[in-house]
């Protein structure tokens, strides 16, 4: 959530940097600066009244010990209004700040200066390539031909224990998913992450902390009677751990790994683009999550870069790194670098990683501080990134590692798997 004084301060940069995004956020904000006005204007006014009331029952309070009861009831009388206009106005400042949430809750993220203008995908930049895309044998098949070949991934059994989107791994599939999950969080917890277990359902406060409420409530799965939502990634549960937290300086920076299930609801088209683990409802995927001073964010979000790119170049997978424009980014990133690997099957480019920096923005919905060595408390950084979301990784080593003999698995996993080839 952007900061109300900045909003208010800056009105002209704000509408401009959100104009990258291709958002026109001029009534919007000038709705929130009205009603951010409103708000300390009647703050004010209660603040008077309320003092005035304290002063009057101090008065009170000596008349009667001087013998002036009917002096006293007066002001008792005096008082009685004052209280009845403080509850209006009360009442007053507490709907005019919920409107005010609400309006805020509506604003983008403003994009970095490095972001580039662009309306969708077609107009990311390509910041970095690596890793030769392999030549395949004549007959190499999609992976979603190799898993019914090879029998390790069961789509039809997902669609009639549950539905469409939701696989179910078998035998050595089964195996490679769970060497995968395990390569990510070891390669996460040697670079100094911390791994953690968290709940795959949170609550609505959680949903709001992290950005996905109300932006992608329609992307969601909703429990109502216990008000709960499935995890669209563990960002969520992970980063709300430190909800309402106010950090010491030299706490910082906090990082966190941990694999969860990921479930979505991902309206829209399903044709031929999206077959087999393109797209589904539930996928595995681990995460990172830092916590940094905000003079450190933007060097730490390189860092989780380059994170990526060496678990990248140990599966020996060819891949690229985009920097996304202002039309493609979330609604929460402040600065977004894509990784995708490339389907040599597919001949086309899937994405496997999202590196955000929000810097304030989802800190300021969360509460979420640090006191510096000045003493003074201000809001933290927060930054995630999937290292990684397994479906599409999973796709990528299917069918760049085939071969007339089988599936070769990538060296780096083979202590995992327990073999070297699905065949």
């Amino acid at each position: 959530m952007l900061q109300i004084a900045v909003i208010r301060e800056k009105r002209e940069e704000v509408i401009k940097a959100l104009a990258k995004r291709n958002f026109d956020a001029t009534a919007i904000v000038d709705s929130v600066i009205a009603l951010d006005e409103k708000r300390r204007a009647t703050q004010v006014e209660l603040d008077n009244i309320l003092a005035e009331s304290n002063k009057l029952s101090k008065d009170i309070g000596a008349m009667m010990k001087a013998g002036e009861k009917a002096k006293a009831e007066i002001l008792k009388e005096k008082t009685t209004q004052l209280r009845e206009k403080g509850k209006e106005l009360t009442e007053s400042v507490n709907v005019t700040a919920e409107e005010l949430i609400l309006e805020l809750y509506k604003l983008p993220n403003t994009p970095a200066d490095i972001v580039p203008q662009g309306k969708d995908a077609d107009d990311n930049i390509n910041v970095f390539e690596e890793g030769e895309i392999p030549v395949l044998h004549e007959g190499a098949l999609p992976h979603w031909d190799l898993i019914k070949k090879y029998d390790i991934i069961d789509f039809e059994l997902g669609t009639k224990i549950t539905a469409p989107g939701f696989p179910v791994y078998k035998g050595k599939g089964a195996k490679l998913q769970r060497a995968l999950i395990s390569y990510f969080l070891d390669k996460n917890t040697d670079a100094g992450y911390q791994e953690v277990q968290v709940p795959h359902l949170v609550n609505e406060a959680s949903a709001y902390g992290t950005g996905q409420l109300p932006d992608k409530e329609g992307q969601m799965y909703h429990d109502a009677k216990d008000d709960l939502y499935l995890i669209p990634t563990a960002e969520v549960p992970v980063t709300n751990i430190y909800r309402d937290v106010i950090l010491q300086e030299n706490e910082l920076p906090v990082t966190v790994t941990g694999y969860t299930p990921c479930f979505r609801r991902e309206a829209g088209s399903w044709g031929a683009h999206v077959r087999g683990l393109n797209r589904l409802h539930q996928f595995d995927k681990v995460e990172i999550v830092r916590i940094e001073h905000p003079d450190n964010s933007h060097e730490a979000l390189n860092g989780m870069v380059e994170h990526i790119k060496e678990i990248m170049r140990e599966l020996k997978l060819p891949f690229r790194v985009l920097r996304l424009c202002g039309g493609d980014m979330g609604f929460a990133s402040a600065l977004t670098y894509d990784f995708e690997v490339f389907s040599t099957a597919q001949d086309r480019w899937l994405e496997i990683s999202s590196v955000s920096n929000f810097e304030t923005f989802q800190a300021n919905r969360l509460k979420l501080r640090f006191k510096g060595k000045d003493g003074k408390t201000q809001l933290a950084h927060t930054l995630n990134g999937s290292s990684l979301a397994l479906p599409r990784v999973l796709a990528g080593i299917l069918e760049n590692y085939q071969t007339p003999e089988g599936i070769v698995i990538p060296e780096v996993l083979r202590k995992y798997t327990g073999f070297d080839i699905i065949n």
